[in-house]
């Protein structure tokens, strides 16, 4: 098969301060001047200037202009990027032109990228507030489910757009998901609104070359005073969005970049993780760094007693994130899902890729204490609707807020590979949890995990109590009440963007 001819580059003036402005791709029809940040837009061969764009925000993206690399046996070059900030933080899509002259969009997603095409709506879309998360909607002939809905506003661009919605000005941005992994985004800020189809892709999947160096950021620098007690903070990966000083346990929101106003909030309780934070591992194949560490508690709808749990952020330079969650049931490790997963009509079973999932526990969760650095706004005090589903060791967790619904999938993990991937072999008494056996189904049950030896002295001690508590009834009229114990949840943090 012949390779595609170069296709002609245009180039012209910048209409603000004469430097040169390139179009290699005869679908763009804005620019950003690299010289002066003038915004241009192409009409025909002339280029005129319609205002002067932001400072990008330095996202620490191991991602530049002019990146190559190679999709599909199809070779694309990166050639604009569009930031946008929404509830979640602020994120960045990549405009990629491939050598068929074709655009798609590199965008992140939940700590890792989707690819994703232009694609038609099939359809009259409806209004963005007529699309509510968990709702169901056909695209095209396909069924999604609607996993986000926000207002979002472009904040900065650079480099060759197809689009360019008005700088700073909110708009909807609805996000779905089909039960084969394939999302599906809605872009309100065009008219008519702009749909995009992709897949979850790996960087070290697209052969990517040029690449930002490490070196490079490093001398950028991400270093800053903590704004509670003025000790640095040391950022240390490029996706982060949040950070805990070491100093004093402040949580520092880095939405907005480490340059502008820190919004901080104290943490006077700090909680000391059993695998400290950055500590190395390998689990499942694959080598880990601790980054980031957080206690959530949680409590059934209707009962006042709660119970907790732990979720330690693990971070890959090629493969992204995942977490590794400590709950009195046992070790786990899960990562955000892609795909949308198909519940059931009575919500006690779920069906992923073609495994049915019954449903275990349903509850509220909060975030009560957090360390290290996270790829999301993470806030203490922070609530979701949680639902967690199991077949055999494989796990899926349905995470809700009013604007999102997250899905992670993964599966449990024996105490002793924990212990040994990070070196805790002399604390493997304290890693020690339930049984890494199969869960149980049925929906409820909290005693899932508890072996058959377990249950026996269980219930020997019941016994035993049992006749202690006849022999005081003869001689007294009192009584006791125990409190039954609870569980914690698989969920995983994480939001939208």
């Amino acid at each position: 098969m012949a390779k595609p001819l170069p296709q002609r580059t245009y180039r012209a003036p910048c209409p603000g301060c004469g430097a040169p402005v390139e179009f290699r791709s005869a679908q763009s029809a804005f620019a950003v001047c690299s010289y002066c940040q003038s915004t241009v837009v192409r009409q025909g061969e002339t280029l005129s200037r319609i205002g002067k764009m932001a400072e990008l925000f330095e996202d620490y993206s191991p991602l530049q202009m002019m990146a190559a690399g190679r999709w599909q046996d199809k070779t694309f070059t990166l050639v604009g990027r569009l930031q946008y900030r929404g509830g979640s933080g602020v994120w960045t899509e990549w405009v990629a032109l491939f050598d068929d002259a074709s655009t798609a969009i590199l965008g992140e997603d939940n700590g890792a990228y989707v690819f994703s095409w232009p694609a038609p709506a099939g359809r009259d879309l409806p209004d963005p507030a007529h699309l509510r998360i968990g709702n169901v909607t056909a695209i095209d002939g396909r069924s999604y489910t609607v996993s986000s809905s926000e207002d979002v506003a472009l904040i900065s661009a650079q480099g060759e757009l197809p689009k360019l919605p008005p700088l700073n000005q909110t708009f909807p941005m609805v996000e779905l998901r089909s039960a084969d992994g394939e999302v599906l985004a809605i872009d309100y800020g065009m008219q008519p609104p702009q749909v995009t189809r992709g897949h979850a892709v790996q960087l070290d999947g697209l052969q990517l070359t040029g690449l930002r160096g490490e070196s490079e950021k490093e001398s950028a620098g991400r270093q800053f005073a903590c704004p509670q007690c003025g000790a640095p903070v040391q950022v240390q990966l490029e996706a982060s969005k949040s950070i805990t000083c070491r100093s004093c346990n402040s949580l520092i929101d880095l939405s907005s970049g480490v340059g502008g106003e820190l919004r901080h909030a104290l943490q006077d309780e700090p909680v000391k993780p059993l695998i400290a934070l950055g500590a190395a591992g390998q689990l499942q194949g694959v080598q880990w760094q601790v980054v980031g560490y957080q206690h959530r508690m949680g409590h059934e709808p209707g009962d006042d007693e709660h119970f907790g749990w732990e979720e330690y952020l693990l971070y890959n330079s090629k493969r992204g994130f995942a977490f590794l969650v400590d709950s009195s049931e046992g070790w786990s490790v899960v990562r955000p899902t892609t795909g949308a997963p198909v519940l059931s009509d009575t919500g006690k079973s779920v069906k992923y890729l073609g495994t049915t999932y019954q449903l275990q526990y349903s509850y509220e969760a909060e975030t009560g204490y957090v360390a290290g650095e996270f790829y999301w706004p993470v806030q203490r005090g922070q609530k979701t609707f949680n639902r967690d589903f199991g077949s055999g060791k494989s796990l899926l967790s349905l995470e809700e807020t009013p604007r999102e619904r997250v899905w992670s999938s993964g599966s449990r993990i024996d105490s002793e590979l924990v212990a040994t991937a990070f070196g805790l072999e002399a604390r493997r008494e304290l890693l020690k949890r339930g049984d890494a056996g199969p869960t149980s189904g049925g929906g409820g049950s909290r005693i899932g995990g508890i072996g058959c030896g377990t249950l026996m002295l269980i219930l020997f001690i019941i016994l035993i109590l049992f006749v202690l508590l006849r022999a005081c009834d003869d001689n007294s009229g009192g009584g006791s009440r125990s409190s039954g114990g609870s569980f914690g949840g698989y969920s995983s943090g994480g939001g939208h963007k």
